[in-house]
């Protein structure tokens, strides 16, 4: 590694889901304004829309739930297509 180009203040960061509430405890440089308590210990927290623990990816669960909607809206827009693709 270059010497002199990366960031020393590291810090133990908690990453929140906030479609099922997982918290993931990791280092991070990032700056945040809001804190959680996790098992006693107050940490900065980053709210996330998405993460491992929700993604249909990881989880297997074919259905998106997002909060703007966008998923719901591309499958109705596209449902003759689709609805043609499985016949």
């Amino acid at each position: 590694m270059k010497k002199e180009i990366h960031p020393d203040s590291y810090r133990m960061v908690a990453f929140k889901d906030m479609s099922d509430g997982t918290v993931f405890l990791t280092k991070s440089t990032i700056q945040t304004k809001e804190t959680e308590v996790v098992e006693g210990v107050e940490y900065p927290v980053v709210k996330l829309e998405i993460s491992s623990s929700s993604h249909p990816f990881y989880t297997g669960k074919m259905k998106l739930v997002d909060t703007a909607g966008r998923v719901d809206k591309f499958m109705n827009r596209y449902q003759k297509h689709m609805d043609s693709r499985k016949k």
